[in-house]
């Protein structure tokens, strides 16, 4: 691997048009899950100028599958917790269609457990996770940074600190490695939707003292290259601007680029979709692995068949970085935690209402909830890795 580089990162906000599908679809699932923890989701959410649509399949408590003037509450709730109160995009007078439906019963019998079979992955697929040494949460830099910059000023906004922005921004950082290590950021670039008449320079005004402040002390230096509303106004923004669609920013929700993507996204799937929680346990793996002192970086790549309980495949790469070989590494993560969908479910805990939180900002690199959010940031399997790997 290169060991002097830069690379780049970005982020989308809240109100990013793809962002607040991601953020309906999943308030649903939290719903359903809430209401019902075995519960099944897959929503898909569309929305553009003052319109929402909402589709998919369910299982779960007729009180929410068959009530779709309650989906539509749902989603208007979520569109005001993100702000948007705009003649384009009114979380009040949007028109909201709900064409969710019944679950596949093919699909269903997959993946119920019956007699001697154990419940089975929702679907096929590959998932991928990683961890780096490169920032305390075990994350890339560029993606870390970027997610922050957006964050910060989000908490600005709903604060009121910042009342000239509204909900939909994009981030990107370009950062330095020198020896491998992030030391400097070389360009800076926010667009951020405003609320009145404001220059490219009004705008950097607002948001530089947030940027600067996100990022560790002496990563921006004189030739750091800023661009802040590089168009000029931004001033219709949302799905008035462009329209969304649930689940197209999946390298924004996982490593920036900077590690492989399954290809599978996360919002809008309940926990039997392995697109989701396995992606979960492979980053929670990772981690784990990077925390025990194994590596400096460590990427797990988990393989579903649909219908079928066990992974068809686990495969680790240390990236000449670990101390312990890859294939001793791939037996002791079989042996600390049962991957199949069950056993993932319920080491992570993820049958419960904690997913609208991961709509935006990133699914990683993100601190553990006391209600069980983020469960697979922790770092608790270090002891058992040891022991397994002693």
């Amino acid at each position: 691997m290169r060991s002097s580089y830069i690379f780049t990162s970005e982020s989308v906000s809240e109100g990013h048009p793809d962002k607040v599908c991601d953020r309906i679809s999943d308030t649903i699932v939290d719903a359903f899950l809430g209401a019902m923890p075995e519960a099944r989701v897959a929503c898909e959410t569309l929305a553009t100028t003052n319109r929402v649509v909402i589709a998919g399949e369910v299982r779960g408590p007729g009180e929410i599958a068959e009530n779709p003037e309650f989906i539509v509450e749902l989603a208007r709730g979520a569109i005001r917790d993100i702000g948007y109160e705009q003649d384009g995009f009114h979380w009040k007078t949007a028109d909201i269609e709900v064409l969710l439906h019944g679950q596949s019963a093919d699909i269903a019998r997959g993946v119920d457990a019956a007699g001697n079979k154990d419940e089975g992955a929702g679907d096929q697929g590959i998932m991928f996770g990683y961890a780096c040494r490169e920032t305390p949460e075990f994350m890339p830099a560029p993606i870390y940074y970027a997610h922050r910059i957006l964050h910060d000023l989000a908490k600005a906004r709903h604060s009121g600190a910042a009342p000239e922005l509204q909900p939909d921004a994009k981030s990107q950082v370009t950062i330095q490695y020198r020896d491998g290590h992030p030391v400097g950021v070389t360009a800076i670039v926010v667009s951020h939707q405003h609320t009145h008449d404001m220059s490219s320079e009004d705008v950097k005004t607002v948001i530089e003292p947030y940027v600067t402040a996100a990022l560790p002390e002496g990563w921006i230096s004189k030739d750091t290259v800023w661009h802040v509303n590089p168009t000029g106004k931004f001033l219709i923004g949302g799905p008035d601007g462009d329209a969304g669609v649930t689940g197209r920013k999946i390298i924004v929700d996982t490593y920036g680029g900077a590690a492989p993507h399954g290809g599978g996204a996360f919002s809008g799937k309940d926990p039997t979709k392995v697109d989701r929680s396995a992606a979960y346990a492979a980053r929670y793996l990772a981690k784990n692995v990077v925390a025990a002192g194994f590596a400096d970086r460590c990427t797990i790549q988990l393989a579903y068949a649909i219908g079928v309980s066990d992974p068809v495949s686990v495969y680790v790469d240390l990236h000449g970085t670990g101390t312990a070989d890859e294939d001793r590494v791939e037996k002791a993560i079989r042996d600390v935690m049962r991957l199949t969908p069950r056993g993932i479910r319920e080491k992570l805990q993820l049958n419960r209402p904690i997913y609208a939180r991961t709509s935006s900002y990133g699914h990683f690199g993100r601190a553990p909830d006391a209600d069980g959010g983020f469960s697979w940031e922790r770092t608790d399997l270090v002891a058992d890795l040891r022991t397994a790997l002693r």
